[in-house]
């Protein structure tokens, strides 16, 4: 069954079994001023400051990083991570925490999950590792050490935009995809390019009544004593230095002519020439030129590992979702198709809207996918069940999403952030960072009145105890913060009536001739259950526009 989970990937990948995946490419957050979680927008059009916020914990060290930088060697070495690099990531660590705490912030965020993905990747499965150069040359080194330098088959450098100058640089045109294969015996499939107009109109100049052709010379450099070295229709290869080579594309041609192929060299070259295969030059005074093969025009080229000719989504698209990291599925296309069969399971640790899933339905693939935030889960679904529900056997489960109290439960005790951003962006909220959350406030839900955007604060409590202490501590952060009218306090266990007195004594916020309560709450069952929302001005929902419409949370 195909999945796809809401959560944090490191946990979903902890459940799931060794060598159970062939494919795996992601996509994470670079470190760049383009958000990874700016899926959000008001509908005013402006992205959520928090949202900034959210994606540099990624970026930023703190006690829970700190621990497992030190643990980091000894994990290293239970997934087999050879000595040097588990010495080199020592230094590195240290040198880096002095230096670049943010860089080391986020590999240690990608070590983490690369160990795990190296676990669920089949011997014969490959990795595509997608990035930009801002981190990508320190990524390579983590990817050395837990795949294997061995196993490093190329640096594929894509096109993202177009030419665009640079005030004191050269232009930054591309990104990076750093492939890898779980072992030697790794699976490819030969796929093919369209060749370049350019080089058509310069190499494929001639026609017969086959089609266009180029011309190949049939010789490679070096003597030799056997055949490849001896005289044919008139032309000696050794006076040139060179020996008769016939091309593997030669034989192919005879083959798809239905001719069988005698073992003789000179019977192989012979029959070419029969058949119309070769063409023999004629210098002047009558001397035999160096005889060429004819290769017909047929099929693309090879892929090759810089990709130029898929472009980038522009804004009239119709495949554009409006997800800032958007990758085209054709360049999916070519990855799933060269490393992988049919029936062959992929994993997208880092989903976002979607494309490889995508790219996995229309190559007939099996997939699995996930993100952290509830509104790509939601957008895939959207897309799956209106593009692809005629597909075939496009039949899948979202998991990690709690449609029940005890649903909801179950997700706090295995993931209690996860629980806390998804009990919040359950109500129409905007998930806080960690630098956001050290202040008592766990998510934000805006409104717009005459003045501007205003917001109700968010805390969360997944525990089976709240007290009044808590209620009293959300008030304080309310009066405290500037731009909030309303707070909201979102928990598992119901508020005791010490906790809705308490709440009452923060009075009212009243707005267009309505009174509405300062501190409000809401249970998992007032969600799921009952249905209930809290009571505020019309909010601003969030909002993502793609090329069918928008998609509200």
């Amino acid at each position: 069954m195909n999945k796809l989970w809401y959560g944090d990937n490191l946990t979903i990948m902890q459940g799931m079994k060794k060598h159970s995946v062939d494919l795996i490419y992601l996509d994470p957050p670079f470190n760049s001023k383009q958000n990874y979680n700016l899926l959000y927008t008001t509908m005013t059009g402006k992205p959520v400051p928090e949202q900034v916020e959210a994606f540099c914990d990624t970026w930023q060290m703190d006690a829970q990083k700190e621990a497992i930088a030190k643990s980091m060697p000894v994990l290293m070495r239970e997934y087999g991570v050879d000595d040097f690099y588990v010495d080199f990531w020592k230094l590195w660590m240290n040198a880096l925490r002095k230096t670049q705490p943010q860089l080391l912030a986020y590999l240690i965020f990608m070590v983490q999950r690369m160990l795990h993905m190296k676990s669920i990747l089949r011997p014969t499965g490959s990795i595509y590792l997608h990035c930009d150069p801002t981190a990508s040359h320190y990524i390579k080194v983590m990817m050395d050490g837990i795949f294997g330098h061995d196993n490093f088959q190329n640096e594929i450098v894509w096109k993202r935009t177009f030419a665009h100058g640079g005030a004191s640089r050269w232009g930054d045109i591309h990104d990076t995809i750093l492939f890898y294969s779980a072992s030697k015996h790794y699976k490819w499939n030969r796929v093919e390019q369209a060749y370049d107009q350019s080089y058509l109109d310069s190499k494929y100049r001639y026609k017969d009544e086959r089609g266009t052709y180029r011309l190949v010379v049939l010789t490679g450099p070096g003597i030799t004593k056997g055949a490849s070295g001896q005289e044919w229709r008139g032309y000696n290869p050794t006076t040139a230095g060179r020996h008769w080579a016939v091309p593997k594309r030669a034989i192919a041609a005879l083959k798809e002519d239905g001719i069988s192929i005698p073992k003789d060299l000179h019977d192989q070259l012979e029959l070419l020439y029969q058949h119309g295969f070769i063409r023999f030059p004629q210098k002047k005074g009558g001397a035999v030129g160096v005889p060429e093969f004819k290769l017909h025009l047929s099929g693309g080229q090879p892929i090759q590992d810089m990709i130029l000719d898929v472009p980038p989504i522009n804004s009239q698209a119709k495949e554009r979702m409006g997800y800032p990291t958007q990758k085209p599925i054709a360049l999916l296309d070519r990855i799933v198709q060269a490393s992988s069969d049919p029936g062959d399971v992929i994993f997208d640790p880092f989903c976002g809207c979607g494309t490889t899933i995508y790219s996995a339905v229309k190559n007939g693939r099996k997939w699995i996918g996930c993100d952290i935030a509830i509104l790509s889960v939601k957008l895939v679904r959207e897309v799956l069940t209106e593009t692809y529900r005629q597909v075939e056997g496009v039949h899948y489960a979202v998991d990690g999403i709690p449609t029940s109290v005890d649903g909801a439960q179950e997700l706090f005790n295995k993931d209690p952030s996860t629980f806390q951003n998804w009990f919040v962006e359950r109500v129409g909220g905007f998930p806080m960072a960690k630098k956001s959350a050290d202040r008592g406030i766990d998510g934000r839900i805006y409104f717009e009145t005459r003045t501007g955007l205003r917001e109700m604060m968010i805390q969360v409590k997944g525990g089976k105890h709240v007290r009044p202490t808590d209620v009293r501590d959300l008030r304080g952060v309310l009066e405290r913060e500037d731009g909030a009218d309303l707070a909201g306090f979102l928990s598992i266990t119901p508020p005791t009536k010490a906790m809705m007195s308490e709440a009452a004594e923060a009075g009212t916020f009243e707005y267009g001739g309505v009174r509405y309560p300062r501190i409000q709450f809401l249970t998992t069952e007032d969600v799921l259950v009952h249905k209930r929302e809290f009571h505020m001005p019309t909010r601003i929902n969030t909002k993502l526009t793609t090329g069918q419409g928008s998609l509200a949370l």
